[in-house]
């Protein structure tokens, strides 16, 4: 049986996934049930917010699973929320063994294995609990950092360009690249972006939400398709007067600093808003500032294989000048993905 441990659990894994983009602020958790025989019975995830945890949604088809074994991604809760706790009904079902990857660090989850063990249930942990915890990156910062995860995106050719000299960008990457690249969008809680790229390329940028970083409102002056679809939050100057806008654009005041918004503040009433992610989509002197302070979680980098040799083009990070290579930020390349003609590197920091 053991050897079969990282085989139900991959299988949790891939179950979970099906939640991606809809069970924000909590994990993607998948779940798989086995019989006293070994055999699986039953399996099941969590589907959206505020709907059955993945636990409960597997063990709802079977009768009975007396003697059996439940694998899952996430210590069971055993905790009264918008659900019944998963231990309550893991124990009506007779389940005999508890295999999972990750403990719960939410604090009002938290305990799930003790209260299991107390039940006279075996509990096991620790099964690829570090592909468990790649898939709830997002959630394990929320809940030990108490701050949103950024993730980047930015597609270049080879010499780092995103566009000409002239501001000319369409296309760098292929069809199938940027297609793919609209499917991460879905894995986050929202888009942000500036005023400037909303001003120069006039993007739609569907999502459930969207953040534009305008200073002083001068995207409000224009027709642009960012405002045509999804909620939208306008990051502007605290000092600003407010005009009246309609009831899916909501604003949110922050300080400047040496004439920029201050996205350490921004990235905290975001967290307040309970946007638990972003996905940054912008120029290279936004990607400049968030790499300058340090903000970047993971780091989408799509290349293609193209040298624009301009050397007045737009780069990717446009940071402030370094004197040494010793002042290179450093991050650890964790996928690279062939998307033909184009290549997809993620990287994450040191």
């Amino acid at each position: 049986m053991e050897k079969n441990y990282e085989y139900y659990m991959k299988k949790c894994l891939k179950l979970a996934l099906k939640g991606e983009g809809n069970v924000s602020p909590n994990p993607l958790v998948g779940c798989v049930v086995l019989d006293k025989n070994g055999n699986e019975i039953a399996n099941g995830y969590h589907k959206k917010y505020g709907e059955n945890h993945a636990e409960r949604n597997a063990l709802l088809k079977v009768k009975d699973a007396k003697g059996g074994t439940l694998f899952v991604n996430l210590e069971p809760c055993s905790h009264h929320g918008k659900t019944p706790p998963c231990t309550n009904i893991i124990i009506e079902k007779g389940i005999k063994t508890v295999i999972y990857a990750n403990d719960d660090l939410n604090p009002v989850a938290s305990k799930g294995s003790e209260f299991l063990k107390k039940a006279g249930i075996k509990v096991i942990k620790g099964v690829l609990e570090d592909n468990a915890k790649e898939l709830n990156e997002v959630f394990f910062k929320n809940i030990s950092e108490k701050k949103v995860f950024v993730a980047l995106k930015t597609a270049t050719t080879l010499d780092g360009k995103i566009a000409t000299h002239t501001g000319d960008s369409k296309w760098i990457t292929s069809d199938k690249a940027r297609t793919f690249a609209k499917k991460l969008r879905k894995k986050y809680d929202a888009i942000l972006t500036t005023s400037s790229t909303v001003i120069a390329d006039n993007p739609e940028m569907k999502a459930k939400k969207k953040i534009i970083l305008d200073r002083t409102l001068k995207t409000l002056k224009g027709d642009y398709q960012i405002y045509k679809q999804g909620e939208i939050f306008i990051a502007t100057d605290e000092k600003n007067d407010l005009p009246k806008v309609s009831d899916n654009i909501k604003f949110i005041k922050v300080p400047t600093v040496r004439g920029k918004l201050d996205l350490n503040v921004l990235l905290k009433k975001l967290f307040d808003l309970k946007i638990m992610s972003v996905f940054i989509e912008a120029g290279g002197e936004l990607n400049g500032y968030i790499i300058e302070n340090d903000l970047a979680d993971k780091i989408y980098h799509f290349v293609a294989p193209k040298i624009l040799n301009d050397n007045k083009g737009m780069s990717a990070f446009n940071g402030g000048n370094k004197d040494k290579i010793s002042m290179c930020r450093n991050y650890k390349i964790t996928e690279t993905k062939v998307l033909k003609p184009d290549i997809l590197i993620t990287y994450k920091r040191v």
